[in-house]
């Protein structure tokens, strides 16, 4: 199997009746030319080491019937990529190319290389255009075609050419390192090629020096640069591109020219082998066998969180990207760190306000440090790959543990986690997102827009004792609550449940109770109870006394705490994430109760008790017939 993890490249032939599909394929398989070849041949395969890259190509002809162009359809669907032909002695087949095939292969959607070849070569006229003239305009037109080439299926002239090719463009694509109309790198390509410059600049000088470079060379290809071939490296560059080479060796620029040469010169094989030496898949992102170490298999109650030395490698980074000092990470700073993966993970995230940002829209450290910890919770893969792609250094199973069971928290009345998730519910308009800007620091907006979907924000929270966690809130619109209590194991994950309601308004009351029985209801029937906080927000408004008065006889009936009165217009919250954090820490308090929870539990209670009465009654009637069955023993013994 080929580094690119392909097994097999299936080829298809077409092309206008008469310009020597079949014979092509013949002459290469059976390196002779048929006397006379079928219309249409089988399926032809060609062994794995019939060609330098050792993958087995099937070829696939096809008819040229106007009646059969449904099934030259079908398999052109199916295809790796397509060998279009055209006769080099009839300039009507190359017309056609351009007026038929190209444009019914795009309205086809077929997106795979083309390679298009001139056949009888043999029978071109010298009067005819040269290849290059030919296809200039063509390529210009249709950036899908790879790779033209003509050849002589009767003189054997380039046949096996025709398919290396075809294979090659499927092993190493051009299309996702090249633009052919800017003719320059594409800038996923620059990213990945940036993180391997990265990762062998050992000394962090900004340059490959000539023993950086051997080591490169070695890793990738299984062979050592001569002193001459490194010679020869650096004077291609530096008569290119001056500031490819510096005093200290390779610089990023001269790395990233060099790989934009082999391309331009058809050596994307070169290219493709240090990409996949350093983990890369065909669309540039890390391989899925790399992202599988360490496992993060775990049960619907646990979860994964940073390590505290993954925490500290992460401090380093902020500091090291922090260019200007000022305690953030500026947009700019923020790409620049991500310049060495596909994209910017937090690109969204951040423009939606998931964490703590300077006056400035620079991320704080404790806004750093939440993001990766948010990242983590919710998509450990995706932080497990970013961590490779900014250059984690150690074994990536020390960056990350697993989470005790939520479950058994609670039985041990003490959760360990450093990360809490609180999911925060209430009607709309409660003030549910005022909410979570309080926690990232954002201040107070009159007018906001309803949350449609769910939302996080996160930041550190800081404790009395001095302890440090890390908050998650997330946002469920109250139109998804229905969708959500759905799923058995929809509070599995959260270790705190916040309902938030308009004080002022008893409506606004009487939805988030309901919101909260639903919810308790849930928790006793999947086994996942969490501690549930009522949050009276809007504490500047007039209460309602309905509101207050009803709140009082549920937090009664249900066993929880009376509301926590906030003003979030007013700044007013006093200790409230604190709050949120000691219930999540202490998971066995503050958990309500609906009256059928209590009824069954009243239920287990007396049958446990029925049991064990049983039990004992059981133990006492085993006990009573052993000591009858001694007493009788001694008094026969005594009587003999």
């Amino acid at each position: 199997m080929a580094a690119s993890g392909i097994s097999n490249v299936r080829v298809v032939v077409v092309g206008d009746p008469g310009t020597g599909k079949s014979s092509l394929i013949v002459a290469a398989a059976a390196e002779s030319f048929p006397d006379k070849a079928p219309p249409v041949l089988l399926p032809t395969k060609l062994p794995p080491d019939f060609l330098p890259d050792r993958v087995p190509l099937t070829i696939i002809d096809t008819p040229s019937r106007p009646e059969d162009r449904e099934l030259v359809e079908q398999e052109c669907k199916k295809a790796d990529t397509i060998v279009l032909t055209y006769a080099c002695d009839q300039p009507s087949t190359l017309e056609s190319i351009q007026t038929y095939w190209l444009p019914e292969l795009r309205a086809l959607e077929v997106k795979v290389p083309i390679i298009v070849v001139g056949c009888k070569l043999d029978l071109r006229q010298d009067k005819e255009p040269m290849l290059e003239q030919v296809m200039a305009p063509i390529m210009h037109d249709f950036r899908e075609i790879e790779t033209c080439i003509e050849c002589s299926a009767l003189k054997r002239i380039q046949v096996l050419e025709v398919f290396y090719y075809a294979q090659k463009a499927v092993l190493h694509p051009t299309a996702p390192l090249f633009d052919q109309e800017t003719q320059s790198l594409k800038p996923k390509c620059i990213r990945a090629l940036k993180r391997i410059f990265i990762l062998c600049d050992h000394d962090r000088d900004g340059a490959l020096n000539d023993s950086e470079l051997n080591d490169f060379q070695v890793r990738c290809f299984h062979a050592p640069l001569q002193p001459p071939e490194i010679v020869g490296v650096k004077k291609v560059v530096s008569e290119k591109m001056p500031e490819g080479v510096s005093e200290n060796g390779l610089t990023l620029t001269g790395f990233l020219f060099l790989h934009a040469l082999f391309i331009e010169r058809g050596r994307l094989e070169t290219t493709w082998t240090v990409l996949r030496k350093y983990g890369y898949d065909d669309e540039l992102k890390l391989r899925e066998d790399l992202l599988q170490n360490p496992s993060f298999k775990r049960a619907p109650d646990q979860s994964v969180e940073l390590t505290e030395r993954c925490l500290d490698f992460l401090k380093g980074v902020f500091a090291a990207f922090d260019m200007d000092g000022d305690g953030a990470l500026r947009p700019q700073e923020i790409e620049e760190l991500f310049s060495t993966a596909p994209s910017n993970p937090w690109e969204e995230d951040l423009s939606e306000g998931s964490v703590e940002v300077n006056a400035m829209g620079g991320v704080t450290l404790n806004g750093f440090l939440s993001q990766w910890s948010l990242m983590t919770l919710l998509d450990p893969v995706k932080s497990l790959g970013h961590l490779i792609y900014i250059g984690y250094p150690a074994d990536l199973t020390s960056a990350f543990r697993i989470t005790r069971r939520r479950r058994l928290d609670r039985k041990k009345q003490r959760s360990q986690r450093t990360i809490f998730q609180c999911y925060v519910f209430g009607p709309r308009g409660a003030g549910k997102s005022a909410l979570l800007n309080a926690l990232i620091g954002r201040p107070f907006a009159d007018t906001s827009r309803s949350t449609e979907e769910d939302r996080f924000s996160a930041n550190i929270v800081e404790q009395t004792r001095g302890t440090k966690k890390t908050l998650v809130l997330r946002e469920i619109p109250e139109e998804q609550v229905a969708n959500l209590m759905q799923t058995k194991d929809a509070l599995a994950p959260c270790d705190v449940a916040a309902f938030v309601y308009d004080s002022s308004d008893d409506a606004s009351w009487e939805r988030a109770s309901e919101i909260l029985v639903k919810v308790t209801a849930l928790g006793e029937h999947s086994g996942y109870e969490v501690p549930c906080l009522l949050i009276a927000a809007k504490d500047d408004l007039e209460p309602d006394p309905l509101a207050i008065q009803n709140s009082a006889r549920v937090c009664t009936d249900m066993g929880v705490e009376a509301p926590i009165a906030v003003s979030m217009r007013l700044g007013d919250i006093g200790n409230l994430f604190r709050r949120i954090v000691d219930a999540a820490e202490r998971p066995h308090l503050s958990i309500p109760e609906t009256e059928a929870g209590k009824s069954h539990k009243s239920f287990n209670r007396i049958v446990n008790r029925s049991l064990t009465i049983t039990a004992v009654g059981a133990a006492l009637v085993f006990f009573g017939i052993a000591a009858y069955k001694t007493y009788e023993y001694r008094r026969r013994s005594s009587s003999s």
